[in-house]
């Protein structure tokens, strides 16, 4: 009892240490990031932050997924920057791009996606998703054929399928206060979940995510992340599929902890991956080991050298 009492005394000094020394900033605008951030207005209420790296003829937009932001695809752009023109966005509602009360629908978000394009003057892209990103990127391959030459679609949500019940669940668990009352401990280990095995270089969207809850906007951030939930339950990309005629390359890692979902469905995340390529007319899936549901950042060689592989292949 009292060894249990004494490691008891120890966590407890821990987290209050690690809470006294947390990081914050004011606004998501002071976030540090890898590359230098570009703004452009697509409406009165409306500025997207993104990246811009690299001269190459071909374009390829990232989209980061669920409560992520641009950051998270910098070890993919490192690579890939040199034989192509690659592009992070902020999602509205996300990192350093506006905050307000968006839809936050997988159509708006698509539509986010052409209308960054059509300002930067880019007739056609490859699309990259991740996670949440990969179902936004398959709604704007859906909704703007002409837009998009191929898709990259990593972890992608919107292979899973749910029940009507299953839906409504996905509705209810997740609420902004949950969201804002996110201890220190559980945003730790929330995003090693996404992990097969944390990096240390990945340590930065831990400290980033914790910095965050200083900030004025936070509680727009707040909102939003529920919103995508619903968005993402509301629009199934699934049953359409087979509609999606562009080039696609799906990558997920093997100890995927999200997809399939623990909770409800269970299973392995190859049999899902299978189960979504095997409707697209045009795709082909890489499973890759030791990897996460952050697979592109935790194996980003593997990824990187699969992505050029398949934009190179006629």
């Amino acid at each position: 009892m009292r060894n249990l009492f004494t490691l008891a005394l120890v966590f407890l000094v821990g987290a209050c240490a690690l809470q006294k020394q947390a990081p914050s900033v004011q606004s998501f605008d002071a976030l540090t990031y890898p590359y230098t951030t570009h703004k452009v207005r697509l409406s009165d209420e409306l500025e997207v932050a993104y990246f811009d790296e690299g001269k190459g003829e071909e374009v390829i937009l990232f989209i980061h997924g669920l409560g992520s932001y641009a950051p998270a695809w910098k070890k993919n752009m490192e690579a890939l920057k040199n034989g192509y023109r690659c592009i992070a966005i902020d999602l509205p509602g996300y990192g350093k791009s506006s905050k307000g009360k968006y839809e936050a629908s997988m159509s708006y978000y698509a539509t986010v996606v052409k209308e960054l394009l059509d300002a930067l003057g880019i007739e056609k892209a490859t699309l990259a998703g991740h996670s949440m990103g990969g179902q936004i990127a398959i709604t704007a391959a859906l909704a703007y054929p002409e837009l998009v030459e191929r898709l990259v679609l990593v972890a992608p949500a919107g292979f899973e399928t749910f029940h009507k019940g299953e839906r409504q669940w996905f509705r209810e668990v997740l609420t902004p206060t949950a969201v804002k009352l996110t201890t220190v401990e559980q945003i730790q280990e929330n995003i090693a979940w996404n992990f097969y095995e944390m990096p240390d270089d990945a340590e930065f969207m831990i400290t980033d995510r914790i910095a965050m809850r200083s900030a004025a906007d936070f509680d727009a951030y707040c909102y939003i992340i529920p919103e995508c939930v619903k968005g993402m339950v509301d629009q199934p990309v699934f049953d359409d599929l087979p509609n999606v005629q562009q080039p696609t390359l799906v990558i997920f890692g093997h100890q995927d902890n999200l997809i399939p979902n623990r909770f409800l469905n269970g299973g392995k995340t190859e049999d899902i991956g299978k189960q979504g390529v095997a409707k697209m007319p045009n795709a082909r899936l890489l499973m890759v080991d030791k990897a996460g549901h952050f697979v592109q950042f935790e194996q980003a060689a593997t990824v990187n050298d699969a992505i050029k592989g398949f934009l190179s292949a006629d």
